[in-house]
């Protein structure tokens, strides 16, 4: 009993310090010029849908939730949102080549047919960017069209 009063003890005092080093939680200032939904003048449904699905961990506008706040959650959060922004970030969507547009419309389109984003995981907790057929056609067509009339 002793042995298991230490282990609790210990995990309790290790949670409490791992408090004390914070993420950085802190976006960088959009520039309209070069946001995605500013620049390409994005129709209130797909700029809509596009901040409530991909936003989060795709630009520079996330929106940190509660459980954000608490080590070791916060952790991955950071990562995923990092790992995001690397992949694909709208508010910096002005500054790519058109060859790396291209290819991030390209993997966005694959991504919404095949249903592996918005991630599973993210949807459990944000109900609102679970999307419908019909949305996830919407973004599909939205994405298609611009690859096509070579307006990205």
């Amino acid at each position: 009993m002793k042995t298991a009063k230490k282990i609790i003890l210990w995990t309790l005092v290790t949670f409490a310090l791992i408090q004390l080093f914070p993420i950085d939680r802190v976006n960088k200032p959009i520039d309209s010029k070069v946001n995605f939904v500013q620049m390409k003048q994005a129709p209130e449904k797909v700029s809509t849908l596009l901040k409530n699905a991909c936003y989060d961990c795709h630009s520079n506008e996330t929106i940190y939730p509660k459980y954000a706040y608490v080590a070791p959650i916060s952790w991955s959060v950071k990562s995923h949102v990092n790992d995001g922004r690397q992949r694909l970030n709208f508010s910096v969507w002005g500054t790519y080549n058109k060859e790396l547009k291209e290819n991030m419309l390209d993997r966005s389109i694959e991504a919404l047919k095949h249903k592996t984003m918005p991630l599973p995981g993210y949807i459990v907790y944000h109900n609102e960017a679970q999307l419908t057929e019909a949305e996830r056609t919407l973004l599909i067509q939205y994405f298609d069209e611009m690859l096509k009339s070579k307006t990205y």
